[in-house]
């Protein structure tokens, strides 16, 4: 007995197991998830999504069954019948048929007759937000209407608040008006005029022209793609498209082939990629269930057939659950509203630049309940700049990826090239700050790709011209603002818009200084009248020798006097006694004798006198006051007129002041030689030449130019300002944005904000560096007096060397009068042996 033990005890187990197997078999719940597709390639993308649903899903198998969507109505409802009820499937994902544009409108009848639940993921009619008509369906993209939702927000941000609206007379039409109607008071908007057109019309002339006695000249544009292309064919006859009028269309109206320049449309974000909706689908079907099931619920057998009568009576709560499931698929976060539509959807915004490029301006992603608490509304703006001191300056990004301002900014973005990352900061980056939190816009920012401003210019041996530079990227599509000194002329307002001037300039020209000259003490007199003054000594000198020495009185003796009689004025002492007045140095001996130079004498004081006052007054102004001269004196100065080869001047290639030379009929001759000069592509090339002295004059806009001679104290600017005109924000041509951001700038000018822009970065206070470049008088050193000082070395040299000269020369003489006394006491010794 006790061997059978062991053997009992194994059955036993080997029972049980097959008990908790069959438990669990039992326990197992099998969901068929039905599909109608437009095409194979869709069936394999559900059939995967199923797959990859079951290895994740417990207790539940998931079974899939598909059938390809016809595009006849009553085909396709008998496909629904015959292939889709009869596997029993409890939900249906349902698409659109692929040889028309038909809504899957057959699927959400059939299916809901018998309340099996419908996810479409492609159809966005409005219709099928009527619960009253399509009780069971719900879908992964909102419908057409909703847009209405995204143009009263873009709305507000633009400023906008009395509008035109055209809407077709058709169902989605007047849904979207009705709902655009419903958020007006919202966001104080006035609609002036509500225009209805009948689709499928060839003209709308008569139906626009009322809109052109309207004050308004925003128009909102609600119609299919066929319908928009004769509204904007019509509407451009009749001058309504272009400047001074804003166009907000729907999606489907911006996909058409003669879309303005100029016309903001809306798309919402991934809506086209069905492979994704199809996915996200299958998952939200997964995770209902799951739910459902996991809360110790049952769910009975839907309908076998059509000819069944009665509904399904657990249908009603598997939709409930249907569209109460929310998650994070791929293409966003999915979530239903009461009507089965999806509530968050992102929306590209979208612009017609000048090339008639699409080129997305930002994004908007909101709920549906615009009450809600997280509903955000963002507008990303690409900005494009380049390294311009003091608006726009450029530093590597720190190694911990955060940018941190340096003095004086306020602010530093991070900004991209084409290699590495970057950080942006100063006078552009502060105002862009403030114009973002204005206009309500988030950005990114990236350097120009070969750092120009921009010009017109053929390229590659090609006739055909392009823009290069920031304003190239702007006109394809690259970006969607130029923040940087971008100087407005007629040549660039001709193709992109213009904000109002953000900060008004001329063209200067920037120069090295010369140095404090060696004789700086002579500047009170110019050249011409030293050269006078010094030949007057010496000619009232040699006049008062002849007149001392033809005088009969040049030689007399006192009376009663036995010293021996005065000789009359030699022409030494004149020389001395002329140079001796003349710098108040008191004479003390040979002076005139005679009445006549007397009296010239004293004239000569008297102009002595009126000289050296007149030189001591003009010294203290000059030598105070002293500037070193810019070598030139401004655009008219005869050396750029007319330039020889020594004297080098230019300014950056490409730029909108070589531009404005180019216009210049009067300053073709110096367009002409600087295009013969070295190219500069960047301003700061041209300015570390000036510095290094390979250039003499760097022509360019005068807040730079300001701002580099206020930090570097041999540099100045020379002569007045010409060439005016203003610095401004470029947008593409007719963009929506151009208002707003305009205002913005108004606003900074209005609250100060710019003039403490400017003094904070272009007017800087360099009095501690460059003392001299106040007007104020200062204190006076060696550098103003050094030519004085250098004058009484060289009189010191010089009396030393005529020491040593005379000594030389009194030796020399003093060996000739020996050998003459000699000679004399040999004649006469010689003499007197004779005798």
């Amino acid at each position: 007995m006790m061997a059978f033990g062991p053997v009992i005890s194994a059955m036993l187990q080997f029972f049980l197991l097959l008990s908790t197997s069959a438990a669990v078999v039992a326990q197992e719940q099998i969901i068929t998830i039905g599909a109608s597709l437009n095409s194979e390639s869709m069936e394999k993308e559900f059939y995967q999504a199923v797959k990859n649903l079951n290895a994740t899903s417990r207790n539940i198998n998931f079974n899939a069954t598909s059938i390809i969507m016809d595009g006849n109505p009553i085909r396709s409802a008998l496909d629904i019948c015959d292939k889709l009820l009869a596997q029993k499937v409890y939900t249906v994902v349902a698409s659109h048929p692929n040889s028309t544009d038909r809504s899957p409108i057959s699927v959400s009848y059939t299916c809901g007759y018998y309340n099996i639940p419908v996810v479409g993921v492609t159809a966005r009619d409005s219709a099928f937000s009527d619960v009253n008509v399509h009780k069971m369906f719900l879908r992964t993209v909102p419908p057409f209407s909703h847009q209405a939702d995204v143009w009263a927000e873009l709305l507000e941000y633009l400023d906008y608040h009395k509008v035109i609206f055209v809407y077709s007379a058709d169902e989605e039409g007047r849904t979207i008006l009705s709902r655009f109607q419903s958020l007006s008071e919202e966001y104080n908007i006035k609609i002036d005029l509500s225009v209805k057109y009948y689709p499928g019309e060839t003209h709308y002339i008569n139906d626009l022209q009322p809109i052109l006695k309207c004050t308004s000249r925003v128009v909102m544009l609600a119609a299919s793609t066929e319908d928009a292309e004769v509204i904007f064919r019509d509407a451009e006859s009749l001058g309504m498209v272009g400047k001074d009028w804003a166009w907000i269309v729907t999606e489907q109206a911006f996909e058409a082939d003669n879309t303005p320049i100029g016309i903001l449309g809306v798309r919402l974000l991934k809506g086209t990629d069905e492979q994704m909706h199809v996915r996200d689908a299958v998952k939200v079907i997964g995770k209902a269930f799951t739910e459902l099931l996991a809360q110790g619920g049952t769910v009975s057998d839907p309908p076998l057939e059509c000819k069944d009568l009665q509904a399904w009576k657990d249908g009603e709560m598997v939709y409930k659950r249907l569209i109460n499931t929310k998650l994070m698929g791929e293409t966003g976060e999915v979530s239903f509203n009461a009507e089965g539509d999806r509530k968050i959807a992102t929306y590209d915004i979208s612009n017609i630049n000048s090339t008639r490029v699409r080129m997305q301006v930002g994004f908007y992603r909101r709920s549906e309940n615009l009450s809600e608490a997280n509903q955000s509304s963002t507008f990303i703006q690409q900005i494009v700049t380049l390294n311009e001191k003091p608006f726009v300056k450029v530093i590597p990004m720190p190694k911990d990826g955060v940018c941190r301002p340096v003095e004086p900014s306020n602010h530093a973005f991070p900004c991209k090239n084409h290699t590495k990352d970057l950080c942006c900061m100063g006078y552009c980056m502060d105002m862009l700050h403030e114009i973002a939190k204005q206009v309500k816009f988030d950005f990114t920012i990236h350097l120009s790709k070969d750092g120009l401003f921009g010009s017109f210019e053929k390229h590659n041996g090609s006739d055909q011209k392009f823009w290069n530079g920031m304003m190239g990227e702007l006109m394809r599509g690259e970006a969607d603002l130029i923040v940087a000194p971008l100087t407005i002329n007629p040549e660039r307002a001709n193709d992109i818009d213009f904000t109002k001037p953000f900060k008004y300039q001329g063209l200067n020209i920037l120069v090295k200084k010369g140095n404090s000259s060696l004789a700086s003490f002579l500047q009170p007199f110019q050249d011409t009248l030293w050269i006078l003054v010094g030949l007057s000594v010496h000619v009232v000198a040699l006049v008062l020798y002849l007149l001392d020495r033809f005088s009969p009185f040049g030689r007399f003796k006192l009376a009663k006097s036995d010293d021996t009689e005065e000789d009359a004025l030699n022409l030494s002492s004149a020389m001395w006694f002329s140079w001796g007045v003349l710098l108040n140095s008191g004479i003390g001996e040979g002076t005139p004798r005679s009445f006549s130079a007397r009296v010239l004498g004293m004239v000569w004081a008297g102009f002595a006198m009126i000289i050296v006052a007149s030189y001591t007054a003009n010294l203290a102004a000059f030598l105070v006051l002293d500037r070193p001269e810019a070598l030139i004196s401004g655009i008219d100065d005869p050396r750029l007129r007319n330039p020889n080869k020594k004297f080098k001047y230019a300014t950056v290639k490409g730029s909108a002041v070589e531009m404005y030379f180019k216009r210049q009929v009067e300053l073709s001759t110096m367009y002409r030689n600087m295009d013969q000069q070295k190219t500069y592509y960047t301003a700061q090339e041209a300015v570390d030449d000036i510095r290094s002295g390979d250039l003499e004059a760097f022509i360019w806009d005068s807040p730079r130019l300001e701002y580099e001679a206020a930090n570097d104290c041999a540099l100045t600017t020379a002569g007045d300002l010409f060439g005016r005109s203003g610095l401004g924000i470029g947008l593409p041509k007719n963009s929506p944005w151009t208002h707003a951001v305009s205002m913005a700038v108004l606003e900074l000018h209005e609250s100060a904000f710019m003039e403490k822009l400017d003094n904070q970065y272009i007017l800087v206070d360099s009095q501690s560096s460059c003392p001299e470049s106040n007007s104020a008088p200062a204190t006076l050193g060696l550098t103003n007096m050094a030519g004085v000082f250098m004058m009484v070395a060289g009189g010191i040299v010089a009396g030393v060397l005529l020491i040593f000269i005379e000594i030389a020369y009194k030796r020399h003489r003093g060996l000739k009068e020996k050998e003459l006394e000699l000679a004399r006491n040999a004649a006469d010794r010689w003499r007197g042996n004779i005798e």
